[in-house]
């Protein structure tokens, strides 16, 4: 059975920001209850990926055509300030602020209330999936993203 139909991106636009919500579970801690640090760019891909959904793009679309292209991650710099832990709600941001070519920068903040737990720099690149090289990000694509 294929589902053709693609629940709708879950977070919100504010500000020219996506703000994506994450509930802190068990499995994301370690034995003292804290946010295992490698959670933290799980949450933040979630994010990402939201973020293009919101913006109409469907990425298993483009996986199953025969040209295949996607965003892949070329850098990642990430500052932990505060600890999440268990049953924190949470917002991941995510605002592109710079996009042009085949990359684009996106920044993201990992937020409890106010509170900033972890500032990351995301750097990613469009590519052909085919051949692992780099390609212009479609002009209806980028034209969304900024």
């Amino acid at each position: 059975m294929i589902i053709k139909q693609v629940a709708a991106a879950c977070g919100e636009m504010k500000d020219g920001a996506f703000l994506f919500p994450v509930r802190v579970y068990y499995e994301d801690t370690d034995a003292g209850g804290i946010v295992y640090y490698a959670n933290y760019l799980k949450f933040a891909e979630r994010a990402r990926t939201e973020h293009l959904r919101a913006l109409g793009v469907r990425q298993q679309e483009g996986l199953q055509e025969n040209e295949k292209f996607g965003f892949v991650v070329r850098h990642c710099e990430i500052d932990y300030k505060a600890p999440a832990m268990l049953d924190d709600e949470l917002i991941v941001s995510c605002r592109v602020t710079e996009a042009s070519g085949a990359a684009a920068e996106i920044t993201q903040e990992v937020l409890r209330g106010d509170q900033v737990l972890a500032a990351i720099q995301v750097k990613v690149v469009y590519v052909s999936l085919a051949t692992k090289r780099p390609v212009r990000i479609p002009k209806d694509l980028l034209e969304k993203m900024i």
